[in-house]
């Protein structure tokens, strides 16, 4: 369970902090269905840009803001579905749209869902603590801007080689910015350095470990699962199926949304992927990769394998030759003389590296189990091409202007020649062996006990523990705000 024990003296501190600072914490249940939203924020809104930096964007930290760079309101779900002209495939390929989000990443939500428990419950005291936030990428720029919205100071920890545009953003979010070595395969540097930093600061600073943080995998259990099954509400015709689930394993958190969704349709796969490069999962090894935003090198603490079906991995050369396909003109020019839609093609810069190798993993799985246009597969489009364009610049400079040439070659291979090659369908040995490697990292290094290791894998309320917080701390978010007193 997330300790929710009251810290009095914390708690007190970040009551006057946020009454000082104008800050109105929502609920879960304001995030997943923005109408409860007060309407005299939602005014306020109006004025307001997604990215800016005022804590009443706390309230946009949700699937259903509408898409727009400024003074948006709220709608559906952000979605959209790749025709077979584009994927290959008949089955019916479905994705949330991260874009729209505050920091144009879902990770923002993750973050919020690991920061808020501890700040409300008095754990996080702002006045003394400052918010440490290691990451591959988003999450830190998640968890820098979540912090600075409710008033903390903040640490972001990410690798060296990580885009340009993250460390620019970050300098002028977080109060301080950590480059470890490395690229996003490099998790244990990472970690090495959350040590380092808590041995030099101490109960100065606390650390929220997207990997074993269990407030990341609540959020995605909760909003992004109630989100896809939305979605599907709209989206499921009469005789068609749900067939499953695809999401990079990155932290463990996304892929929660599978557990949610397992309760509902019992039958669907949850496919978890990963970067060829550092095939983890699938081969138990190693190496580095150039899908930014998914860590490897190790099981997330927070991954619930109990319930993973399969495990894919994509080649990283696909996902950075396919930002140039689906971004450059000579590319998108080829995609709509071979019949993709040219309002799909004018919305593929939605996808960002990460975006691209779910897509190649739902391809995968819909080729593996024979999928027809009866069928769905949901994935997640995490963030979008706005955080890459140093990446395009850079392939610019590499190999020169992007050509028809190219293009065809590009789509032929890596789209409508996708394969099942380096994908395994997990039994229940394959799926006990992947938890078990959680053991190396996890207890021999970062200190979890035998106990919970194996609790995780068989006590069946172990997982339905967690998801069963989220109504608790809804009400301590309301009574934190209600003793701020700026709800009226």
């Amino acid at each position: 369970m997330i300790d929710l024990t009251i810290v009095r003296e914390g708690m007190e501190n970040a009551i006057k902090r946020a009454r000082e600072r104008n800050i109105i914490i929502p609920t879960f249940a304001q995030q997943k269905n923005p109408a409860l939203i007060p309407d005299s924020i939602k005014a306020e809104l109006a004025h307001i840009g997604l990215w800016d930096i005022t804590p009443r964007n706390l309230f946009r930290i949700t699937w259903k803001n509408e898409p727009t760079a400024h003074g948006g309101n709220f709608g559906g779900v952000n979605y959209i579905e790749l025709p077979p002209e584009l994927t290959g495939v008949e089955a019916r390929i479905i994705a949330l749209v991260g874009k729209w989000f505050p920091t144009g990443a879902h990770k923002v939500g993750a973050a919020f869902g690991c920061l808020v428990p501890r700040l409300v419950t008095g754990q996080f005291d702002p006045t003394k603590m400052k918010a440490v936030w290691p990451s591959t990428g988003n999450y830190c720029r998640g968890g820098a801007y979540d912090s600075t919205l409710l008033a903390c100071d903040s640490i972001a920890i990410l690798p060296e080689e990580m885009s340009q545009e993250r460390f620019e953003w970050l300098q002028q979010v977080s109060g301080e910015v950590i480059a470890t070595p490395g690229c996003e395969s490099n998790v244990k540097e990472i970690f090495d350095k959350c040590h380092e930093l808590t041995r030099e600061r101490g109960d100065d600073i606390f650390i929220f470990n997207q990997f074993d943080e269990f407030g990341n995998y609540l959020w995605h259990y909760e909003i992004t699962g109630h989100a896809m099954e939305e979605v599907l509400g709209i989206e499921m015709r009469p005789g068609e199926r749900f067939a499953g689930v695809v999401s990079n394993t990155g932290s463990g958190g996304t892929i929660a949304c599978g557990d949610y969704l397992k309760q509902l349709y019992p039958g669907i796969k949850v496919v978890a992927s990963e970067a060829l490069q550092c095939p983890t999962l699938l081969r138990n090894g190693f190496g580095g990769h150039r899908i930014e935003g998914i860590g490897d090198k190790h099981v997330p603490w927070i991954h619930n394998l109990r319930n993973t079906d399969m495990i894919t991995a994509i080649d990283d050369q696909a996902t950075i030759d396919l930002i140039r396909l689906f971004n450059e003109p000579a590319g998108r020019s080829y995609l709509k003389k071979r019949g993709v839609a040219p309002h799909i093609v004018d919305q593929l810069d939605l996808m960002g590296i990460s975006s691209i190798a779910n897509v190649l993993g739902a391809i995968k799985m819909a080729k593996w189990y024979d999928l027809t246009s009866k069928d769905v597969v949901f994935t997640v489009w995490t963030d979008s091409m706005e955080l890459y364009q140093s990446r395009l610049r850079e392939g610019h400079e590499a190999h020169g202007e992007y050509t028809e040439l190219e293009a065809a070659a590009d789509y032929e291979r890596y789209l409508l020649g996708e394969n099942t090659s380096n994908m395994a369908e997990l039994t229940y040995p394959d799926r006990k062996r992947v938890h078990n490697l959680k053991y190396y990292t996890w207890v021999e290094q970062q200190g979890k006990t035998y106990d919970e290791i194996q609790r995780q894998w068989y006590q069946d309320d172990y997982w339905t523990g967690f998801q069963g917080q989220v109504d608790e701390i809804d009400v301590l978010i309301q009574e934190f705000n209600a003793r701020v007193g700026l709800l009226k």
